[in-house]
């Protein structure tokens, strides 16, 4: 297997791609990791939730890490890693148009606002729930490529054509 680092180009090509990855933060020394799903416009990754613990922690501390990988097979795989800072777009009239911004592009994808909405409602049925649109700036970003390499390619192959005799 060969492995290379991806270009930035080729690391936000990937995020716009994927959509889906997994969100690092920590508090009080303790790290937690979600699944989110988020859209990449400009430097920035746009997410949704609702308030839980991810929110709650990003809230006292905003520098958090987003991973995203397309594995194809063990030897052909593409992953993203984010540094950022998490910033919560406010709920006040002036922040309306940025809120529209964020809406616009995660409407793009089906199902964008479910899982922190049904966890939401699941959790607490009698309460409307809070939508928290957000961003991670992009501080730092670093890719890796897998790729088959090919005389491994061809040791397999001419192993599996053995075996079959």
């Amino acid at each position: 297997m060969l492995i290379t680092r991806m270009r930035s180009k080729e690391c936000r090509e990937l995020l716009v791609r994927l959509g889906f990855g997994r969100l690092a933060c920590a508090s009080n020394d303790r790290p937690y990791i979600v699944p989110i799903y988020f859209c990449y416009d400009r430097d920035r990754l746009y997410c949704f939730s609702t308030v839980g613990q991810k929110i709650m922690w990003m809230r006292q501390n905003p520098l958090v890490c987003v991973e995203a990988d397309d594995l194809r097979a063990h030897d052909d795989w593409e992953s993203v890693v984010v540094l950022g800072r998490y910033v919560e777009i406010p709920h006040g009239p002036e922040e309306t148009k940025a809120r529209d911004h964020v809406r616009s592009l995660l409407k793009k994808r089906p199902l964008w606002w479910q899982s922190g909405y049904t966890v939401s409602q699941v959790r607490r049925r009698s309460e409307p729930a809070a939508p928290v649109y957000y961003c991670i700036l992009i501080e730092r970003m670093t890719g890796l490529h897998a790729s088959p390499d090919l005389s491994e390619s061809r040791k397999r192959r001419a192993q599996s054509l053995t075996s079959k005799r």
